[in-house]
């Protein structure tokens, strides 16, 4: 059986699509079907088995795209493997130690049942859209700060621990 997985995501300035290019690409190097949306293009979830949502953090918030998906698709996310992702601080902190999510992604975790969290550096640099970002650049505040190993590692015990579920499903446990 084909594990078929959606990561969809919301981006402002295409960092947090980056991050999501990494997870797909960890999925599909794990044998499963790994496809990559931003939210407002995903289309029907319910053809997927498993679902990754991710969304920047502005202003302690969650894109409006990323929250109005996971409203939009409650019911369906609710009944799959899901897993979510913020990406955001703009410092190493992300990859010295875990993040708890924000509050109100933490509700959306426990709304959900979603199986798991991860928090990732941001990434803000020259040319970023928005009044907001382009005072942060200028104040030297931005750079990148998006951990690939630790994302990638990650996304292999998404891979790891749908294997080991479809498995037991399909009676191969």
């Amino acid at each position: 059986m084909t594990i078929k997985v959606l990561v969809a995501y919301a981006t402002k300035n295409w960092s947090t699509a980056e991050i999501a290019r990494t997870i797909t690409d960890v999925l599909k190097k794990e044998g499963l079907e790994a496809e990559m949306r931003l939210v407002s293009e995903a289309g029907d979830v319910q053809v997927h088995d498993a679902v990754v949502l991710g969304s920047p953090l502005y202003s302690g918030r969650w894109h409006k795209d990323a929250r109005r998906f996971a409203q939009r698709n409650a019911h369906t996310l609710a009944r799959r493997p899901l897993w979510l992702f913020s990406s955001g601080p703009l410092d190493a902190t992300a990859s010295e130690r875990d993040i708890p999510p924000i509050p109100a992604v933490s509700r959306t975790l426990i709304r959900l049942n979603a199986r798991g969290h991860a928090t990732f550096g941001g990434c803000l640099q020259e040319g970023a859209k928005g009044r907001v970002a382009r005072m942060i650049i200028k104040s030297g505040k931005g750079g990148d700060f998006r951990d690939f190993a630790r994302i990638s590692a990650w996304a292999e015990g998404i891979g790891e621990a749908l294997r080991k579920q479809f498995a037991v499903r399909e009676g191969r446990a």
